[in-house]
């Protein structure tokens, strides 16, 4: 299945049903009288966020939705069917946007969680409504009101704990791949990864979390170098940053340091979550350049440095450990 991340679509609710006018005509029954029925309400339009969806790829086929109308009413004050309401399931972590695309209308950030985007029109009323001691047989009924019609944006922000962040070729696919049972495509180039990937890291029977790989950045990003920042948007809403460190490279402060100031130019408040810096590929490193980088890296960001390797899985369970307690502490600081 591909991925497909924004999407543009159209939603109509239904117009309400009209109101009608009609008179009660029945042998043996002196007095009859206006008993037109009232129109029936228009179908609404409403985004619910399902499990189980990860793309927004069916809205490349289908863009157009469109709720019925209600029912007219008719003779015998009998009101006119209330149209079906459609309901538009949409991965969780959809957000919402208004036509100018920067109008957030909803953020779909629970499962179960909906919204009514569009209302359907409400029915006319019959000329049963206007009956009164002067006017015993009114002659009006009124239409249905129109429904509401938009165009909205649809973007998806991938819901996970845990965000992989670093230059291309750094070893995130590698990683997400020894820790869960996600399979992305692995290679010794840059931009291998080309679209996010979502991997869940079960540690025992009551310990899980997700992680979000996303494309490399690399310089300039913020300006649309390589494949832009526009992945980012997946990693806004974990609990932790995880930064991997291409251990063989030989300016590992430059290439952490430049990360940071990508971060920073897309999202701040992105740039300011918690973040572990693990120092990659280290079974290619000797044990005295092991030491030399880790020292350079922590001295430079004044934090801990881990060691990690992605193909021997060396540190592998010490950092799964330590993600596993950064996602529990996030939830009981969120549930507090």
């Amino acid at each position: 299945m591909k991925f497909l991340d924004q999407a543009k679509i159209y939603v109509r609710s239904g117009d309400g049903g009209d109101g009608v006018i009609a008179f009660r005509r029945e042998k043996y029954i002196e007095y009859g009288g206006p008993d037109g029925g009232d129109g029936g309400r228009g179908g609404d339009i409403i985004f619910r966020a399902v499990p189980g969806l990860n793309t927004l790829i069916d809205f490349r086929y289908t863009q157009h939705f469109k709720a019925r109308k209600g029912g007219n009413g008719s003779g015998s004050d009998r009101t006119g069917a209330a149209a079906t309401k459609v309901v538009i399931n949409v991965p969780v972590g959809t957000q919402i946007f208004d036509e100018d695309r920067e109008t957030l209308l909803a953020d779909l950030d629970e499962e179960g969680k909906e919204i009514l985007l569009c209302r359907g029109g409400d029915g006319g009323f019959g000329n049963a409504r206007f009956k009164t001691s002067t006017n015993r047989a009114p002659r009006r009924a009124d239409k249905g009101w129109p429904g509401e019609e938009r165009w909205v944006w649809l973007r998806l922000k991938l819901i996970a704990d845990i965000g992989l962040v670093g230059l291309p070729n750094a070893g995130k696919s590698t990683l997400l791949s020894v820790s869960s049972r996600a399979r992305p495509k692995i290679a010794d180039y840059p931009f291998t990864t080309l679209h996010p990937q979502l991997g869940v890291v079960r540690l025992n029977n009551t310990e899980e979390f997700v992680i979000a790989d996303i494309p490399g950045l690399i310089e300039g990003a913020s300006e649309g170098a390589g494949l832009g920042d526009r992945f980012l948007g997946h990693v806004e809403r974990c609990a932790t940053l995880l930064h991997l460190i291409d251990g063989t490279e030989s300016q590992i402060v430059k290439n952490w340091r430049m990360i940071r100031k990508e971060l920073e130019a897309y999202d701040p408040v992105l740039a300011a979550k918690p973040e572990i810096i693990v120092l990659n590929k280290c079974d290619s490193l000797t044990p005295a350049q092991r030491t030399a980088k880790k020292r350079a890296l922590a001295k430079a960001s004044g934090a801990e440095v881990m060691i990690l390797s992605g193909a021997t899985q060396e540190g592998l369970p010490e950092l799964l450990r330590l993600l596993q307690d950064r996602v529990t502490a996030a939830k009981q600081d969120r549930q507090g």
